[in-house]
């Protein structure tokens, strides 16, 4: 998993849980999953994939992390997976592994999903 990801995820977390959920998320991520600090090659990797294909440009160090290392890259995100053929994906939609988003309001002073 890239550090671009890993950091998708903290904000994301950030937002619905709060600060100490988020840094507990990224706590497991870094004991759990070897954590790919992204080097000029794989920024390089992954804007030739935004340049080439319609994900965002976080999705794209995703895929050329993944790529880079032979890995599976399990997502639920429609772009990644209708993607190239040649990206080894695992759809979380279909294994029931996909966490169920917080049904809780926003905690105030935290801004809506951009």
């Amino acid at each position: 998993m890239s550090w671009i990801n890993v950091g998708e995820v903290f904000y994301l977390v950030d937002r619905r849980e709060g600060r100490p959920a988020a840094l507990e998320v990224v706590s497991d991520l870094r004991t759990q999953l070897s954590l790919d600090v992204p080097t000029p090659t794989r920024v390089l990797e992954a804007a030739a994939l935004k340049s080439t294909h319609r994900i965002s440009y976080a999705d794209a160090f995703a895929v050329a992390t993944a790529v880079a290392h032979d890995a599976v890259l399990v997502t639920g995100d429609p772009e990644i997976l209708e993607g190239d053929p040649s990206w080894q994906t695992e759809d979380v939609r279909a294994s029931g592994i996909a966490h169920e988003p917080s049904r809780s309001p926003p905690q105030a002073g935290r801004p809506g999903n951009a």
